[in-house]
């Protein structure tokens, strides 16, 4: 807790750096994890990519800065002005909107992200703003957090901005930020870590997992969404699964279309 006559602008810094600091130790902890999972379960999967890696943590710790300078200005607020929506209190709103509020925010996010990431596709935003992250190829779990400072500010916007106007409790953001968190590092870390009956489930062919982001860092024009393969299916955008990581010999060719 801050003193209560610090200065705004010294009180807005401080809380800027500390929330930056627990971004970098969630991106650390998260994609580390992952990492060490990869060379036991795909052991030489990253073999030959420590430039590669180093240059994704690099752009990742600049990232980590971007995303959490907003983040403790809003905590800020909502602390010591009450400006937000944020609340702690669990009889609040009715029990049923605690997951009801994820799953919007959740929506709210890969909405966002499908219609700013296909943007960034065009080639003169692709070269500003999109080609760091594209330099990973294939990306690492180290990659989730690899962006151009540009594309860093056009997803640390939303929810630092959602956060004034759609009420949730502060338990539920944390189920928000780590669904985006794992989600991030795992449909990045160039293998499938969910069972293939999931995948190629009913449920499997509206969600994003590894096989589906795999396709587009592989073919850059297709398969846009975060989290969702809605947006991706209603736009004619969604080019199924990836070769590389399923294999047409593994199962069926029509698996790779789902």
């Amino acid at each position: 807790m801050l003193p209560a006559d610090m200065p705004v602008l010294l009180a807005l810094l401080i809380v800027s750096v500390v929330t930056s600091a627990f971004v970098a130790i969630r991106y650390f902890a998260a994609s580390g994890l992952f990492a060490w999972i990869t060379d036991r379960v795909r052991p030489g999967l990253y073999a030959g990519r420590r430039m590669q890696i180093r240059a994704e943590i690099r752009w990742s710790l600049i990232a980590t800065a971007i995303y959490g300078a907003p983040a403790g200005m809003v905590f800020w607020s909502w602390n010591h002005l009450g400006w937000t929506r944020l609340y702690t209190d669990w009889t609040a709103y009715p029990l049923w909107y605690l997951p009801v509020s994820v799953l919007v925010y959740l929506l709210a996010q890969d909405t966002w992200f499908y219609w700013t990431h296909r943007a960034m596709h065009s080639p003169g935003l692709f070269r500003v703003m999109h080609k760091v992250h594209h330099d990973s190829r294939p990306p690492t779990a180290w990659t989730a957090m690899s962006f151009h400072p540009i594309e860093s500010l056009s997803g640390a916007v939303l929810i630092p901005l959602m956060v004034f106007v759609v009420p949730i409790h502060l338990a539920m953001l944390g189920v928000v930020l780590a669904v985006a968190t794992v989600m991030g590092v795992t449909n990045h870390m160039g293998w499938e870590a969910f069972p293939r009956r999931i995948v190629h489930s009913p449920l499997g062919r509206w969600l994003i997992t590894a096989s589906h982001h795999e396709k587009h860092h592989e073919e850059y024009r297709c398969n846009f969404g975060l989290y969702f393969r809605f947006w991706d299916r209603v736009c004619g955008t969604d080019r199924g699964l990836s070769r590389r990581m399923l294999g047409e010999s593994a199962g069926d060719p029509a698996e790779l279309r789902a």
